[in-house]
């Protein structure tokens, strides 16, 4: 399975653009740029194999509803209007195209060590030298952490980091979403952003790449996934060797070779 490395250059572009062109429309204009992004998007899946496209949508559902739960429901952040934008369930197949062209662009342990070692470092400036006192965020960053060391898909992960990490930053600092100063209900200090925040998509990530090859049997019966896909799931999430060039799918025995 092919991916263009240059999606690693014009998907942050257009996602940058998108966040900017955000904070200057009304709801309407949100709806537009809503149905521009899913063009978009299925813009970007059309010449990838049908496993990848897979992988996207479930990125897209699992983040959905952390989305409705995280914003909507629970009020840990807010979007600019307090609604949840129609572009940003399409935004984060984006971003994970972004994050697995950006993986297989550059060297996978630079790209890994990278992460690791950023992720830390927001951790503990969020706990000492930010503005903001950030433990919810530190409590996430181990978990990410964890998975950059342990996983087989540790590159994958670890490009999807770096893209959300500078979006969210960016995101933040422009006023297109803000993140409470406390959890609701909670009163953990939180930062904005949480440097914890990418732990929440290697979750999504995970839960994709389990119930791809599950779509793309039901879709297309080219690809039946085994019973014990999800047992496969998580030992393919903490076992520690990835070959660099591979993807797994799932925890089955599927590999996909992205370039």
């Amino acid at each position: 399975m092919t991916l263009p490395r240059s999606y690693a250059v014009v998907l942050p572009a257009y996602l940058a653009g998108l966040l900017a062109l955000d904070t200057q429309v009304s709801f309407n204009g949100q709806l537009a740029l809503g149905a521009l992004t899913f063009a978009v998007l299925a813009v970007a899946l059309r010449p990838l194999a049908r496993l990848v496209r897979a992988q996207a949508v479930g990125v897209v559902l699992f983040a959905t509803v952390g989305e409705v739960t995280g914003s909507l429901v629970w009020g840990v952040y807010h979007y600019r209007l307090h609604n949840l934008p129609l572009f940003i369930p399409p935004a984060h197949g984006l971003v994970y195209l972004s994050g697995i062209a950006l993986s297989r662009s550059l060297r996978a342990r630079a790209v890994v060590w990278a992460a690791a070692v950023g992720a830390a470092a927001w951790g503990i400036a969020g706990l000492t030298v930010l503005p903001r006192l950030d433990v919810a965020g530190a409590v996430g960053v181990p978990l990410l952490l964890v998975f950059l060391w342990r996983s087989r898909s540790r590159a994958t992960y670890a490009g999807v980091f770096l893209v959300v990490a500078a979006l969210e930053l960016y995101g933040t600092s422009i006023g297109t979403w803000r993140w409470a100063s406390t959890l609701p209900g909670l009163g953990i200090p939180d930062g904005n952003p949480p440097s914890g925040v990418a732990g929440g998509y290697v979750w999504f990530d995970v839960m994709a790449l389990l119930v791809a090859p599950w779509l793309v049997y039901f879709g297309a019966g080219t690809l039946k996934p085994k019973l014990s896909a999800l047992s496969g799931a998580v030992r393919s999430s903490i076992r520690r060797r990835e070959p660099i060039g591979t993807m797994s799918a799932s925890g089955a025995s599927s590999r996909a070779s992205v370039t």
